[in-house]
C-alpha cells in the first residue's frame, strides 16, 4: 500500500473520507455503521490505491474502539468445541474419530471428563486453529 497517493487517487481518498469521515469510533451505532462502510468495501473486487488506504485507517480505528469498549466472555475449551460443532454442523459421532470412543466425546461435551492434551492437538489440527483454542482460559 503506498503512502503517498498521486493526485487522483487523494481525490478519491478525500471523498471516501467526506463520505464517512476517519474520526474516533464513539458508541455502537458508529461502529456499526463504519462496519457497514467496511462491509461494502470488502465486497469489491479489485480497490483502488485509495481505497486500500481508506478501509486500512477505517479498520485501524474500528479495531481501536473494539480492544477498548467490547470485551468477549472467556470461553472453555469445551465452549468452543460445541460452537465448532454448531457451525460446522457436526455431531458426537463425527468427533469419536478424533478421541478414540463416541463415549469419550459425550463425558468431554457433559463435563465429565477434561479435553486431554492429546484431544487438543487433534482438535486443533482437525478444525486448522491453535490448540489454545480448546484450553480453557
Amino acid at each position: 500500500m503506498p503512502t503517498v497517493l498521486d493526485p487522483a487517487a487523494e481525490t478519491e481518498y478525500l471523498s471516501l473520507v467526506r463520505a464517512f469521515p476517519l474520526v474516533s469510533i464513539r458508541d455502537d451505532p458508529h461502529l456499526a455503521d463504519a462496519f457497514d462502510v467496511i462491509d461494502r468495501l470488502v465486497a469489491r473486487a479489485n480497490l483502488s490505491n485509495a481505497e486500500e488506504a481508506y478501509l486500512g485507517a477505517l479498520t485501524d480505528l474500528v479495531e481501536t474502539y473494539e480492544t477498548a469498549h467490547i470485551q468477549l466472555p472467556p470461553t472453555s475449551g469445551v465452549e468452543a468445541l460445541r460452537y465448532l460443532m454448531e457451525e460446522n454442523g457436526l455431531t458426537q459421532a463425527d468427533l469419536a474419530p478424533l478421541f478414540g470412543t463416541p463415549s469419550l466425546v459425550s463425558e468431554v461435551l457433559s463435563g465429565k471428563r477434561k479435553l486431554a492434551l492429546t484431544h487438543i492437538k487433534r482438535l486443533a489440527a482437525h478444525f486448522g486453529l491453535p490448540a489454545g483454542v480448546f484450553i480453557d482460559s
